[in-house]
């Protein structure tokens, strides 16, 4: 399904068409630590070693990765507060909001049906 552009940039968007930049936001949006993170941060704002410590598994290069990749997106916004030492919030914007509830479907989905998933694996 194809829409056209409301930015004017291109003629339409179609996420199947590989020049599209729809793709770039799907590659993000289908990363785990992607889909992890935002959730994480619908708790409300978060720090980052609160942020590592929830993610278990994340390493802290991962982690600064890809929340960089969701604040030029504009899926996050972060924080700094001048303060000894540094103290730098992270939390979601509005369009991350909006991704918040599929993105938690889709994590809902699958632990409803990870045993299911196993069997056919």
């Amino acid at each position: 399904m194809s829409t056209t552009c409301a930015t004017g940039r291109h003629d339409k968007h179609d996420v199947y068409a590989a020049q599209c930049p729809c793709r770039g936001v799907l590659d993000l949006l289908a990363n785990k630590w992607t889909a992890l993170a935002i959730g994480v941060l619908e708790e409300g704002p978060q720090r980052f070693g609160a942020l590592q410590r929830r993610l278990e598994g994340i390493s802290p290069k991962v982690l600064t990765q890809t929340l960089r990749r969701l604040e030029d997106a504009g899926f996050v916004d972060r924080t700094i507060y001048p303060a000894v030492p540094l103290h730098v919030e992270y939390e979601l914007t509005e369009l991350g909001r909006g991704v918040a509830e599929p993105l938690g479907a889709l994590r809902s989905w699958v632990e409803r049906h990870l045993d299911e998933l196993w069997e056919g694996m």
